[in-house]
């Protein structure tokens, strides 16, 4: 196959996975994280690798703006403090990397964002159980080969067991978060 070829395949597959991906949890999760902001919570975010990035991508959409200027929003991405990071992996492991910073940092009635596209991630999945019994609320963003996790409150599922295109949906379903969080902010002002 030609890149041409590649290129094309590729992009008319994300293109048709986008539309018909998974919309009916967002207005729901955008609920929560407005009601969490609301008695004074913040959000907590976690991932692996690309949902790492994604992870702090989103944080500082909450933080800074998304499309207007507004208050801004508690949100903190425990993918990037590195010092932080290292010291829990060689002390306690990597998988206690996000579990312990949940357990500093959160709070009963804030909430945990966990991305896992696999939804197995170890350490992904101990920081929501730290979260669950402290009282956070665990939204999980996971692919098509996750189903219901037991261990999440919420959970938006892509409609791809691909990661890139998994990847791709969550960062359109975060814009549209962000989106519907200032919405709700433009509303009280």
């Amino acid at each position: 196959m030609s890149a041409k070829n590649a290129v094309i395949n590729y992009v008319e597959k994300a293109k048709s996975l986008l539309k018909e991906m998974n919309t009916d949890s967002v207005v729901e999760i955008t609920d929560e994280l407005s009601r969490c902001f609301n008695r004074g919570g913040k959000v907590l975010l976690c991932g692996n690798g690309g949902s790492a990035s994604d992870a702090s991508h989103f944080a500082g959409e909450l933080v800074g703006r998304f499309g207007r200027d507004r208050e801004a929003i508690a949100a903190i991405a425990l993918t990037t403090d590195t010092a932080v990071i290292t010291a829990i992996a060689n002390d306690y492991g990597y998988e206690n990397i996000f579990s312990r910073q949940v357990e500093a940092l959160g709070c009963e009635g804030d909430v945990l964002i966990a991305i896992t596209t696999s939804g197995t991630s170890k350490n992904v999945l101990k920081a929501a159980e730290v979260a669950r019994e402290s009282g956070l609320y665990v939204i999980a963003f996971t692919s098509e080969l996750c189903d219901s996790p037991r261990w999440a409150d919420l959970h938006w599922k892509s409609n791809s067991t691909g990661t890139s295109y998994t990847q791709e949906q969550m960062l359109v379903v975060f814009h549209a978060i962000c989106c519907g969080l200032e919405g709700i902010l433009a509303e009280k002002e």
